[in-house]
């Protein structure tokens, strides 16, 4: 049966719009167990012709999703392919763009890194004033993003702001990331839920066709070239993960509190990283 053996993500149909929450605690990891899933839910999403919008949120209260896993860090080859090929959150993120619904991330949380990548990758996002946090702290880490994200934010904020969020590593509120454009809008707390959830069940009133051909249209305009970038980014982000230095680093920040939920919430065990050389 469809939408079923899912193990972290609870689903409900209703008016042609699919709620989809992401329950994998402690932190929403985009690991071995929910990336296969997510992508198991757009393959299934895609297809479904009752469904006309969904909408991406999460049972947790502190965390959309926290980040891609750095678990697979340390099993990675140290030989890069030169045939390049698709990552998976890349492959995640543009089923759910190229889908013929839209799609609609609502965040109330931490969300960055891969959790970022998903959320750019959703046709709008809104998000929590006072809870929603989004950042890449990837290159802190000594990492590529390979999910999207150096391809999304030069085309939502501009080249200058897009190096800002990704050399950076720091985090961005709900206002900040409005104000850049990383987000449709930044919402007080109380009403966010009732505004997208307007917002999901006024498009699903609408002819499904018209919602596909509209945002066929307009994707030909803004990301034309996208495919090849992500083609690009998936080989660097794979040649920062070779790299021993990179995989000492990752070693280091699960070490002093990368993927805990205390080290999660505010980003701190990035300042006890040693400094690189």
């Amino acid at each position: 049966m469809p939408f079923s053996d899912y193990q972290c993500l609870k689903l409900a149909i209703d008016s042609g719009v699919a709620f989809v929450s992401i329950n994998h605690p402690p932190i929403n990891l985009l690991d071995e167990v929910l990336s296969p899933e997510l992508d198991k839910l757009g393959r299934e999403l895609e297809t479904d012709d009752s469904v006309r919008v969904v909408v991406l949120q999460s049972a947790l209260p502190d965390f959309f999703i926290a980040h891609s896993g750095l678990g697979r860090v340390g099993a990675a080859s140290k030989l890069v392919s030169h045939t390049r090929s698709f990552r998976l959150t890349q492959m995640i993120g543009e089923r759910f763009r190229n889908m013929p619904k839209v799609t609609i991330a609502k965040i109330e949380g931490r969300c960055r890194g891969g959790g970022s990548e998903i959320a750019l990758a959703a046709d709008m996002c809104f998000a929590a004033i006072g809870k929603a946090i989004f950042g890449h702290p990837e290159v802190a880490v000594g990492l590529v993003p390979g999910g999207g994200a150096t391809q999304r934010l030069p085309r939502v904020m501009g080249r200058a702001r897009a190096l800002e969020v990704l050399l950076s590593c720091n985090d961005f509120s709900a206002e900040l990331a409005e104000r850049y454009g990383y987000i449709n809008r930044a919402l007080p707390a109380d009403e966010l839920t009732p505004f997208v959830e307007k917002l999901a069940y006024r498009i699903a009133s609408f002819p499904a066709h018209t919602i596909a051909h509209v945002k066929a249209a307009v994707d030909i305009g803004a990301f034309g070239s996208l495919a090849e970038g992500l083609l690009v980014e998936a080989h660097e982000s794979d040649l920062s993960v070779a790299s021993e230095v990179s995989q000492a680093r990752v070693k280091e920040a699960l070490k002093v509190g990368a993927e805990t939920y205390a080290g999660e919430l505010e980003m701190d065990f990035l300042e006890r990283l040693t400094p690189a050389r």
